[in-house]
């Protein structure tokens, strides 16, 4: 399989390419289906996706409109640390109900939390409460999401 992936290498080829744009797509979309739009087995499809998976390079879940719900709140943390802990912190963040993702980033800020909970008091909960027991978080900024176009998140 030329420039399919290999263990040196993340190179993604057509193939490859358009296996994710499909399911990006219709993540329900059959593995025959996709084969047949391609011109390859289904076999070569469903090889082709589970490396793409093996190799995080591709997830495929089911994710939800974050403002479907009257009282959720979706929101960016900024957080300035007061020193070069970013991977430790990062790991204790994502281990606390509501927490998203978390960016190491670069300009103002250290780090960046995408959270997202079911009402300000739980917001409020996190961010005086939980952030509170991470050592190191010198200060914090809070965006709170007010609309967003095609913004789609993991079910908490």
């Amino acid at each position: 399989m030329r420039g399919h992936l290999n263990k040196d290498s993340s190179f993604l080829d057509e193939l490859d390419r358009n296996i994710i744009i499909e399911l990006q797509k219709n993540g329900r979309i059959s593995y025959k289906d996709m084969a047949k739009k391609f011109g390859v087995s289904d076999g070569t499809i469903r090889f082709r996706t589970k490396k793409l998976i093996e190799k995080n390079i591709l997830k495929i879940s089911a994710l939800i409109n974050p403002f479907i719900f009257n009282t959720s709140i979706t929101a960016l943390i900024g957080m300035k640390l007061e020193k070069r802990t970013h991977q430790n912190t990062m790991e204790r963040l994502l281990k606390i109900k509501g927490v998203l993702s978390v960016t190491n980033i670069t300009g103002n800020f250290d780090l960046f939390a995408e959270v997202f909970f079911e009402s300000r008091k739980e917001l409020n909960k996190f961010l005086i409460g939980d952030l509170s027991k991470i050592e190191g978080i010198q200060s914090t900024e809070t965006f709170i999401y007010l609309d967003a176009k095609n913004k789609w998140i993991d079910m908490p």
